[in-house]
């Protein structure tokens, strides 16, 4: 019955464009959280974080507009509250990475640790795989392709888990200074929520998936 109100229902021109544009915007957005993460360079350091906080603020300009449509539509693609769980939780992935790049500025850190990187290579990953899946609810054509993209992102957030905790053993064994250990802790726990909130994402689009196929 779904499938046949999809057939008769008008293409979606409000909510499907911001949604790639937010997947578009994460992409970009934790390429340049590596880049700040891995140069040694200062002031190419804040070149790239302003750069951040530029486009969080779009991701934040982006769910407005989607709440915004929210009050105004009557026909939603799907669920208007899975609408709102969507939007919302990748807006919240933008937001974390946005505050470990201010916090790395803010609490002057001078060393960046290797798992630092890793978990900002895991979130460029995963932030592609949303941008896929993403574009994919445009047509509901290749459900298992998302379903897939969702594996793929609970594999992720379980190896940014992984490695932000041994990170952290490791930090609580080796680290003597303890300003030095509570802002490099913090910054590991920032990123790892980064990963928890793709997570939340791929939670959203498995409920979207169950109702809608």
């Amino acid at each position: 019955m779904n499938n046949f109100f999809k057939v008769f229902s008008p293409k979606d021109k409000k909510f499907q464009p911001l949604f790639e544009q937010c997947g578009g915007n994460l992409v970009r957005l934790s390429e340049t959280l590596l880049l700040t993460l891995s140069t040694t360079d200062i002031e190419e350091r804040k070149t790239h974080i302003k750069e951040i906080e530029r486009m969080e603020h779009t991701g934040e300009q982006i769910r407005t507009k989607v709440f915004l449509s929210l009050s105004k539509s009557l026909i939603t693609p799907f669920s208007r509250e899975d609408i709102h769980s969507l939007i919302s939780a990748l807006y919240a992935i933008a937001d974390y990475m946005h505050t470990a790049a201010i916090n790395v500025d803010l609490y002057q850190v001078t060393e960046l640790n290797k798992p630092m990187i890793r978990m900002a290579q895991l979130l460029i990953e995963m932030c592609r795989d949303l941008e896929i899946a993403l574009k994919e609810l445009r047509t509901f054509k290749n459900t298992g392709l998302i379903s897939d993209v969702c594996l793929r992102i609970y594999k992720g957030e379980g190896q940014a888990d992984a490695v932000c905790n041994q990170a952290l053993a490791f930090l609580f064994q080796s680290e003597m200074n303890p300003i030095e250990l509570i802002k490099q802790k913090e910054i590991l726990q920032i990123l790892e929520m980064a990963a928890d909130k793709c997570d939340d994402v791929a939670n959203v689009l498995e409920s979207i998936l169950v109702k809608n196929s």
